[in-house]
């Protein structure tokens, strides 16, 4: 199985290439550094993911 690992299209060029990459893998949801991917990778239930998100808007 091919994981197809997904930039935000609000990456772009700007920002110096800070971002990070998401892939669905099973039932969690995978974390990588854009610019390292075969480097180490988080992976978090979608419900984990979504309260890091809303804790990291706050």
């Amino acid at each position: 199985m091919v994981t197809m690992w997904r930039k935000s299209s609000h990456s772009g060029s700007e920002g110096g290439g800070h971002c990070v990459e998401l892939a669905r893998i099973g039932n969690a949801v995978g974390v990588r550094d854009s610019k390292d991917p075969n480097g180490p990778k988080l992976v978090v239930t979608p419900q984990d993911l979504k309260a890091a998100l809303k804790a990291a808007q706050t």
